[in-house]
């Protein structure tokens, strides 16, 4: 009897070791009726929650946006390493925001979804690679932002949070706005990017502009937050972050670590 428990136990670990191994990016699926583990794939650390999301933030026939200004977090600060960036130009052009110098040698193209856990790894790791390369003009980033998360999960969060880096880009510090997100990123499974936390996060960002308040509340442009998901499912994507250096996809064990993934930049030229 003891014997066979042990073994029981052993293919328990040995089965969870498999999926530790396994988990490294947010899967677009639709998880309607499926196993929660479907909501992620690869990820090493990632759990997933069965519990339901809160209520999404509420919309009126305006289009405007409203979240309860109660119970707020306060948002932590970007990393200073972006403010490197303050200078580099930003564009939009359809579903696709890039920062860099347009003649850049090198084109890094990353899809993400502003819920997604995986990103916010990327962006403190492997990411970071990228800041001095883009503030030297060597690499332009073209950020696709898509917004599944909320059909998977429930709310509204990505969506907002899409419309915030949209509206960002209007004030001239879309990459500290792009920064302070994830580092403010809250738990998956909650709806957290309100309108009225993504208001704290620009603050943090050192964004004051009033434009920026009411294309926020009133989800101003959420028209191309669904030009953007759009684009994502147009270029093929499943997961993210998906990170491309010139085309070619980069090994999803680059993304996390700023070393290797400054090496993956090095081998592409830049």
């Amino acid at each position: 009897m003891a014997v066979r428990k042990a073994g029981r136990v052993a293919a328990s670990v040995a089965a969870a070791a498999l999926f530790g191994a396994m988990v490294t990016a947010c899967d677009d699926s639709d998880d309607s009726g499926s196993s929660p583990f479907d909501k992620v794939k690869d990820s090493p650390s990632a759990s997933a929650s069965t519990s339901g999301p809160p209520p999404p933030s509420s919309a009126g026939a305006s289009g405007e946006t409203t979240g309860s200004p109660e119970d707020v977090p306060e948002a932590k600060v970007p990393p200073a390493s972006v403010n490197d960036l303050a200078k580099v130009a930003t564009k939009v052009e359809g579903g696709v925001i890039t920062v860099g110098k347009p003649s850049a040698a090198v084109t890094v193209a990353v899809y993400e979804d502003p819920r997604c856990p995986f990103c916010k790894k990327f962006e403190e790791g492997g990411a970071q690679a990228l800041v001095p390369k883009v503030a030297a003009g060597k690499v332009k980033v073209e950020y696709t932002i898509a917004s599944f998360l909320d059909n998977n999960l429930g709310g509204n969060g990505s969506k907002n949070a899409a419309n915030a880096l949209r509206a960002a880009v209007e004030t001239g510090k879309f990459p500290q706005f792009h920064s302070a997100l994830f580092t403010n990123q809250p738990e998956e499974s909650e709806d957290g990017f309100t309108p009225a936390f993504l208001l704290k996060i620009g603050e943090a960002a050192g964004i004051e502009d009033a434009a920026f308040k009411d294309a926020v509340n009133r989800n101003t442009y959420k028209d191309w937050v669904g030009t953007a998901m759009r684009a994502f499912e147009k270029d093929g994507v499943t997961g993210t972050p998906t990170v491309e250096v010139d085309g070619e996809k980069a090994p999803s064990d680059s993304l996390y670590s700023k070393d290797d993934f400054a090496e993956v930049l090095r081998k592409a030229g830049a």
